[in-house]
Order: structure tokens, then C-alpha cells, then sequence
């Protein structure tokens, strides 16, 4: 086969696919993008025989692509088999002219590579790679360093980044529950109010700030105090939306990948040494360990923040999909979808994962739009993971979706919620269907659920209470393990601003401490945390987080989306409900038994009128018998308060609509009890 033939030709198709579809959409003509059957046809055969030709020859498994440095040698080693050659330039900072430049010696499987007998920590380097007697500049696609903006790579000994004490850093010991509090750095510590020094505000170095008599900031001690026992941070590694150099009014989620090995500058101190980044980094996971919390990474491996990227450059048309008519797939809503399915691909990801876990002790992975990788590939990053750290260790997750449908991999299975019963045990996804049943479509803003005024939930409610493993849903996990119960998240509207937005409608005020909305939100708590499955809560839901009414912030001013500290005290009773909430989760097997018969745990759920429902569990420990045997859970979603009548036995109140694990001892067994109205009630049986 004419390898370069093929290459050459999928790059014209391409080119001409993105015209067709430019013009197509500039004259209204939707029909001019489809092309014949016999056209796609070919095209497909083109991709297929491509594909096959790349994962047959080419296909490079020592997992050593990049640059390593030690004391006395330093390798440098790509992956580009259509490149005719490939010369090293070397910087000694990241804005200087190149000092030096070699030309880099052709391997076997497509690798290009060279090595120096000394140490070049500190330097700065990109490469010249040759084409159809063309040159294209790139940096390294699996750099582990990066310039000021991430356009040239560095040569990084790693072990010279290490935090004093970070080769001994362990995770905290695994507690009887993971609660997961997604939280973004720059929103974490931007308040004034944070206690952070001004320098450290929106950086890493918040999380690792200390007073002089060893107290620490108020974020850091609110997180502490909280009982959460993961946080998620939102993408830290370097992307393209944020100049670097630029002031801290800038702002984004972060997926926009750039470098997928290389943390974020503009969380550093000092943006113009590419160690900095690294070592603060570093000092930030290493901090969060020792005050009991362990760190899971968001990452964005279904996209690039540019079609012509790192990867593109050095592989022209390998890494990305591409629909019938050569025009980009774009399944992320973001102008490109990553070819996951194909060797090379897979192994970048399971490689950066794996790096990841092993140099900076991530402790979990959180996949953004997981429905545009593969079952296969996350099943394998899990089977990797646990190999090298132990089974179930590294907790995995992710969004079983896509924003749009994105042409597979021939023998693929996308890792979406219809898949879910390929995913290995233990790969959970994001529940949709309990965050909409407790309060309402994400989508349509005026829509409620469950705990502000929706109709005709009930049966929905007591299915998410058995993480849907009761065959009441479109899918049915393996266990509850499988499943993630939240009810906000970065996307969409923070909760209270979507209780405001449909229990105030025409009146909103965002910053009204409603109580109604009060009510509603410890409600909605109450009921995720009382389901079987994973606890997921978006940072400051637990005083009243708003954004006021915006529903997509993902490049809004930090002041808008920064955590307001000075709410904790406010909503202090709020707080101190989830904090309850937390405490109970940790000691109730009925809530945190995570094995494939947790389900039948649930017994005697009832339906007692509209927004009235009930179910009981079973509490005891395996081969043991703990305080309450028993557990009677009971969600009043309507206005109007409830009288439940008890099944015999003495029973104590845990939880109810003003405080949670409260535990009251009720004077008369047997008898009814009041649920008040848009309120939850836990008891026990003792």
C-alpha cells in the first residue's frame, strides 16, 4: 500500500469536505453536504485502509514517546511515520532565538529519536517536521513541560520538581464512602475573602497556604470541615483559552487542550519557568492529601482545541474522526472529535492517564463527554490502573454522552449510557435521570422537579433510589457502583439558581435568601444523598452557590464565578445540612454498600398521594448488627406536610426537613410522624 498515497489523498478530502461544508452553510444549501453513497463509500474504504495501515506497522507499545531526563542522558522520542525527517531545535529559555538543532535519527514503528549524554533540564525545544517536502513547527505532543503559553515544550528532569516530602505522599485512607465536591482552582480561592494572600488567590499555591500559627485559609478549612472525601478539579492541564501572561480577569472551565501532559500556567506563580507550574502543582495535590482528601482530575481526551494540533502535525490525519464527506466530525460540539479506537490514540490516552496517576498521585479520573471514547479504552485504562495500584484504587467516571454523533471506530462501543452494561464494575457515569427527576430538565429552565413542583415523578424517584438497578430505567448498571447521583454540576444552572428560576418565575432574585428555595435545596440534598450509588456535589451548592441565572459561565469574569465565602456563614444552617447528610452517608451500609445486590436492600416502596413517597432499607452490616437495623426514608415533595404512620418498633429520626443527622429518639412507637411539606425524613430502627 502507497502510504503516503493514502495520507495525501485523505488530507485533500478533508480540505475539500471543510470547503463544501463552509459554502454549504454560508448559502443555506444543507443538502450540498451529502455526498453519494458511492463517495462515502469510497472515502470510508480510504479511512479504513489508512487506519489498518497505521495500527499494523506502526503501532509503537514501549510507552516512552516524549522526553526523558535524567542526571546524566537526556532521549527525545516522537511518533510521526509519514514525516520524511525531523529536526530538534533547542532554546535555552522560552522566548530565545534556538541555540541548537539536530537532525533526529528514523526508528522502527514510525518513532524518531536522539539522545544526548548529558542533562538538559531546563531547556526549551520544538521540532521541524518534514512532509512532501514540506516543514511544519510543532512541540512535542506528549511534552511533560511547556513555555509560557505552551508553544514550545522543555526538557523537564522530573525528579528536580518534586515538593519537599512528595516522593513519601500518599492518598488518605479509603473511608466507607467517597463523597466527590467538583471545585475549579481559580474559583476556589479568588474571593478576598478566602484568606488566601493576594499573590496565591486563583492559584495552586491556595491550596497549600498556611498561616503562621498553622491555620489555614477559610476555603481550605471550610473544604476540610465539610467531611467531603474527594475533590474534583476541573481541567488543570495546560489549555489554549487563557493567556498565560495575561491578567487574572481572565477565565475558563479549561477544556481546551492544549498540552494534555502539562499542568496550567495560569495557576502558577511564575508563568516564564516551565518547573514552576509543575512543582506547584505538585504542592497543591500534596496539600490536599494531608488534610484527608484525595484529588480526581477532569480531563478532556475527546477534543482538541484546535484542529491543528500537536497531534495533527506530527500524525496528519491520524488522531481525528471524519464524517462520509471528509469534513471533521465534530460529535464534541467543538470542531473536532478524537479517533478514539485507533492504536496510537488509545495508547496516548492510557499513557497520559497512566502518567497522570503515577507522577503527580492523581487518585481518580473524571472523562468529559465519555460517550465519545470507548468502552474498550475504559475498560483498559481501569485494568491498567488497578494492575499498578491495586483493584478499585483510582476511582473512574464520566459523562456517558456526546453533544452530537460521531462516527466509531469499526469493533467500538461507545462508553455511553446505553453501554453502561459493558463498562467494567466500577467505571460509573453521570445519572441524568436522578439529577432531572429531583429538579427538573437542565435544559428547559422553567421545567421543575420533584422538590419544586413537578408532576407525576413519584415512580421515577423510587427507582433512582435503587441506582436504577430495578429495571425502571433505558439502562441497568451492573451495581449502584456504576452510577453517579448529583443534581448540579460546572454546566448547566447552579441549584439554587435553577429552584429561583421555576419557584419564583418573573421575580427572580438570585441573591433573595427565599426560604422556600432553602427548603428545596436541603430537600434535593436529602434525596441524592439517601440513593444508592456515588455522591457528586458541585462547590458551594452547600450555601446557596448562584451565578445569577447564568447557565453557561465557562469564560465569565471570575467574580461571577468564584466561591463567595462569605455565604458559608450566611447559609450556615444550609452548611451544616450537608455536613449532616455527609456524617450519615458515612455510617449507613443501607446508603453506602456499593455491591450488585445493594438493591435489594430497598424493600416496601411506596407511593402514598402525589409528591408523597417512601421506601425502607435494610441498615445491618454483613455478618454483623449494627444501631439501626432498619432504615425509613421518606420524600415529601408537595406543599403540604405528611402524616406517615411507622411500622412497629422503636424508631429515631436521623434526618428531617431542618437538620440532618440529628438523631431524636421518638416518645411513642408505632404511631404517625409529621413529614413537613417540601421536606425529607430518615429513620432508624433501632
Amino acid at each position: 500500500m502507497d502510504f503516503h498515497r493514502v495520507a495525501a489523498f485523505l488530507r485533500r478530502r478533508v480540505m475539500d469536505g471543510k470547503k463544501l461544508y463552509k459554502e454549504a452553510l454560508e448559502s443555506g444549501e444543507a443538502s450540498r453536504l451529502d455526498c453519494s453513497e458511492k463517495e462515502q463509500g469510497k472515502m470510508a474504504q480510504f479511512h479504513h485502509d489508512f487506519t489498518f495501515h497505521y495500527n499494523e506497522t506502526f503501532h509503537y507499545d514501549e510507552g516512552d514517546l516524549g522526553v526523558c531526563c535524567t542526571a546524566g542522558r537526556t532521549v527525545f522520542k516522537v511518533w510521526s511515520p509519514p514525516a520524511e525527517r525531523i529536526e530538534l531545535f533547542l532554546y535555552k529559555d522560552g522566548t530565545a532565538d534556538a541555540c541548537m538543532c539536530k537532525e533526529m535519527q528514523r526508528k522502527e514503528k514510525g518513532v524518531w529519536e536522539f539522545a544526548f549524554d548529558e542533562s538538559l533540564h531546563g531547556m526549551y525545544y520544538d521540532f521541524a517536521v518534514w512532509m512532501d517536502g514540506k516543514s511544519v513547527r510543532t512541540a512535542d505532543p506528549y511534552a511533560v513541560g511547556c513555555s509560557c503559553n505552551g508553544s514550545r515544550s522543555m526538557v523537564v528532569d522530573l525528579r528536580l520538581t518534586d515538593p519537599k516530602g512528595f516522593t513519601a505522599d500518599k492518598a488518605p485512607a479509603e473511608e466507607t464512602e467517597r463523597i466527590i465536591y467538583e471545585l475549579h482552582i481559580k474559583d476556589f480561592s479568588h474571593d478576598r475573602e478566602s484568606g488566601v494572600p493576594e499573590a496565591y488567590r486563583g492559584k495552586y499555591k491556595a491550596f497549600a497556604t498556611v498561616g503562621e500559627n498553622g491555620e489555614l485559609p477559610v476555603c481550605m478549612e471550610h473544604l476540610k470541615g465539610l467531611g467531603v472525601t474527594h475533590v474534583h478539579l476541573l481541567p488543570f492541564f495546560d489549555y489554549a483559552s487563557v493567556d498565560e501572561a495575561g491578567d487574572g480577569n481572565q477565565f475558563n472551565w479549561g477544556y481546551d487542550p492544549l498540552n494534555y501532559n502539562v499542568p496550567e500556567g495560569s495557576y502558577a506563580t511564575d508563568v516564564t519557568d516551565g518547573t514552576v507550574r509543575i512543582r506547584e502543582c505538585k504542592e497543591m495535590i500534596q496539600a490536599l492529601h494531608a488534610n484527608g482528601i484525595r484529588v480526581v482530575m477532569d480531563v478532556v481526551y475527546n477534543h482538541t482545541y484546535r484542529y491543528d494540533s500537536w497531534l495533527q502535525r506530527m500524525a496528519p490525519e491520524y488522531y481525528y474522526r471524519y464524517n462520509g464527506d471528509g469534513s471533521l466530525a465534530d460529535g464534541s460540539a467543538c470542531g473536532n472529535d478524537i479517533a478514539v479506537g485507533k492504536h496510537m490514540v488509545d495508547n496516548y490516552i492510557a499513557d497520559s492517564v497512566m502518567y497522570w496517576a503515577k507522577e503527580y498521585h492523581m487518585d481518580g479520573f473524571r472523562f468529559d463527554l465519555m460517550g465519545l471514547l470507548t468502552v474498550e479504552l475504559m475498560n483498559r485504562i481501569k485494568t491498567e490502573l488497578d494492575r499498578e495500584f491495586g483493584e478499585g484504587e483510582k476511582i473512574l467516571y464520566g459523562e456517558p454522552w456526546s453533544a452530537a454523533d460521531s462516527p466509531m471506530e469499526s469493533g467500538t462501543r461507545a462508553a455511553s449510557k446505553k453501554n453502561a452494561d459493558g463498562l467494567m464494575d466500577g467505571i460509573a457515569i453521570f445519572c441524568d435521570d436522578t439529577r432531572d427527576a429531583i429538579k427538573g430538565d437542565v435544559f428547559k429552565e422553567k421545567e421543575p422537579g420533584f422538590v419544586n413542583g413537578g408532576k407525576g415523578l413519584e415512580k421515577e424517584v423510587l427507582h433512582a433510589v435503587t441506582g436504577w438497578r430495578d429495571g425502571g430505567g433505558e439502562f441497568c448498571p451492573k451495581s449502584c457502583s456504576q452510577i453517579i447521583n448529583y443534581v448540579s454540576a460546572h454546566d448547566n444552572f447552579t441549584l439554587w439558581d435553577k429552584l429561583v428560576l421555576t419557584m419564583h418565575d418573573g421575580e427572580e432574585d438570585f441573591t433573595m435568601r427565599y426560604g422556600d428555595v432553602l427548603a428545596a435545596n436541603k430537600l434535593a440534598a436529602f434525596m441524592y444523598f439517601t440513593c444508592q450509588g456515588n455522591v457528586f456535589f458541585q462547590a458551594g451548592e452547600e450555601f446557596g452557590r448562584t451565578k445569577l441565572g447564568e447557565d453557561n459561565s465557562y469564560c465569565s469574569p471570575p467574580e461571577l464565578n468564584m466561591l463567595r465565602w462569605r455565604q458559608a456563614e450566611e447559609f450556615k444552617e444550609l452548611v451544616d445540612y450537608y455536613k449532616g447528610l455527609i456524617r450519615l452517608r458515612k455510617k449507613l451500609p443501607a446508603l453506602y454498600d456499593k455491591s450488585p445486590s445493594a438493591a435489594s436492600r430497598i424493600t416496601d416502596r411506596k407511593v402514598h398521594k402525589a409528591g408523597v413517597v417512601s421506601f425502607r432499607s435494610d441498615n445491618r452490616e454483613p455478618g454483623g448488627d449494627g444501631k439501626w437495623k432498619e432504615l425509613l426514608i421518606v420524600y415529601n415533595g408537595s406543599s403540604r406536610g405528611y402524616t406517615l404512620e411507622l411500622p412497629e418498633g422503636e424508631w429515631e429520626i436521623l434526618a428531617d426537613g431542618k437538620e440532618a443527622d440529628c438523631r431524636r429518639m421518638l416518645k411513642t412507637a408505632g404511631k404517625g410522624v409529621q413529614v413537613d411539606g417540601c421536606s425529607g425524613m430518615m429513620l432508624g430502627r433501632v
